[in-house]
């Protein structure tokens, strides 16, 4: 599930003798990232440490031309990315590739996506619904709220971003990296559902019941994603709705 509202890494400042790239910004000629594994392709890929810091989880609804400009360039990234991996196979993709396809350095890749997991499992879905969860009427139940939310963010969006939801939700299922590093991005997306729900009920987001229920939503949320990621003729957002009718009415079976 995570902005088409702007999500991405802070752009770095700019150094002295740095190759300048389309949209104003500014990079470090080829300069790997500190504290990285090498991967194929020579590419330095930073090391792992739970979920890449993302502007818009502090600042959601932050839209300057500055912001636009980092988005665009995040979602260029992510969707060479995407066709890449669905050209030649995601093992076969480096970073090096990826960054070419998408006209900017490694480097710059790095500071949007952290890993080459990253660019596969941090979509915008998770901060667009949120945004329209905080919007909807008072009276709502959360999970009626979180429907009528998935609701809305899906009708937004083009059908091109609907296709990479399903490709990601497919490669996360392929690939033992993806899968592994998932873990990360369901915890990230348990604790944005908690604080929102939290604040909706006015309790505190470590409070149990309110984890437990941001749990139970990740987890029908993905159960239903998996399933229709392997169904080209399953619809992604009535599975996702249906998932969530039925944990509303308590998981009868």
């Amino acid at each position: 599930m995570r902005s088409a509202s702007e999500q991405s890494s802070a752009a770095a400042e700019p150094v002295p003798g740095a190759q300048q790239e389309p949209g104003g910004q500014q990079e470090p000629g080829g300069q790997q990232e500190p504290g990285g594994q090498q991967q194929p392709g020579g590419q330095q890929e930073p090391a792992r440490a739970g979920p890449a810091p993302r502007a818009a989880d502090k600042e959601p609804h932050k839209c300057g031309l500055r912001e636009r400009k980092k988005a665009r360039t995040r979602a260029a990234i992510r969707q060479h990315a995407l066709h890449l991996f669905h050209e030649q196979g995601y093992r076969a993709t480096t970073v090096d590739q990826i960054a070419e396809a998408a006209e900017v350095s490694p480097s710059t890749f790095f500071r949007y996506f952290p890993t080459k997991e990253d660019v596969v499992l941090q979509d915008d879905f998770d901060l667009l619904t949120l945004e329209a969860f905080e919007a909807q009427p008072p009276g709502l139940s959360p999970i009626s709220a979180l429907r009528s939310a998935w609701r809305e963010t899906f009708a937004r969006l083009p059908a091109q971003a609907l296709e990479q939801f399903r490709q990601a939700a497919a490669l996360s299922l392929a690939e033992q990296e993806i899968r592994a590093r998932a873990l990360d991005e369901l915890a990230h997306s348990i604790q944005l559902i908690a604080e929102a729900t939290a604040k909706r009920v006015g309790r505190d987001p470590d409070d149990f019941a309110v984890r437990n229920l941001a749990g139970a939503v990740v987890g029908v949320v993905v159960a239903a994603t998996m399933a229709a990621a392997v169904d080209p003729a399953a619809d992604m957002l009535e599975s996702i709705d249906a998932a969530l009718a039925n944990l509303e009415a308590g998981l009868p079976l």
